[in-house]
Parts: structure tokens; sequence; C-alpha cells
């Protein structure tokens, strides 16, 4: 009985563990994707839009995402990063099509969705339940 209990005890740090640690990633993920896309939306705002300025931007975003993707997809579910890639593709298309409010709603439409995953990957009381 007690080679159980301690059992149980170890199995419960290792996942409490294991889920700050990834909470911490995606936190610092989501962060720096998000002072991106910021940056991003402001020059997509402004009157006279840098149309190759906003291309490096998205490129750079891209790189990003493609880095930390695969890191992403082993413990957030795989729907919900397709949508997030989907929507930065989105984003690209419209800066390329030079449509920059459409580009500002689909960049709008992605913060939504990294905050989502976040919130949704929490450990708290409502997401165990």
């Amino acid at each position: 009985m007690k080679k159980e209990i301690i059992i149980c005890i170890i199995i419960i740090i290792v996942i409490i563990i294991g889920n700050i640690i990834t909470q911490n990633y995606s936190k610092k993920t989501f962060n720096d994707l998000s002072q991106k896309l910021e940056s991003l939306r402001e020059d997509l705002i402004k009157e006279n839009v840098d149309k190759k300025a906003s291309s490096e931007k998205i490129s750079e975003i891209q790189e990003i995402w493609k880095n930390v993707h695969n890191k992403l997809a082993i413990f957030i579910e795989h729907e919900e990063l397709e949508k997030t890639e989907t929507s930065l593709n989105g984003i690209k298309s419209y800066v390329e099509m030079e449509e920059y409010a459409d580009a500002v709603e689909e960049l709008d439409k992605m913060s939504f969705l990294m905050e989502h995953i976040e919130d949704k990957n929490k450990f708290i009381l409502r997401n165990i339940f």
C-alpha cells in the first residue's frame, strides 16, 4: 500500500512539473509572437503601408512559427495549431494582395487563437473538469 501511494505521488509531481514547463514554454512563445504581430498590426493600420517591410515581418513571424510548431504540437491540439497557421498564411496572402484591412482582421483572429490556446492549456480547475 505504501509503495502505491509513493508511486502515485511521484506521477502527480511529474505531471505538475511537466505542465509547468509546457505552460511556460507556450506562454513565452505566444508572447514573442504576439509582440511581433502587434508590431505588424501597427504597420498595417498606417495610412501608407510599406509592403516590403510588412512582408519581411511576416516572413520573420513565419520563421518563428516554423521553429516552434513541432515543439508545440507535442502538447497542444493539432487542430488549434492548424487554425493559427492558416491565419498566418491568410495574413501573408492579404498583404501580398495589398488588402490591409483584411490582413488586420486575420491578424486579430490569429491573436485571439493564440490567447485561446494559452487559456485552454492553463493548469486551472476549470480546465481539469
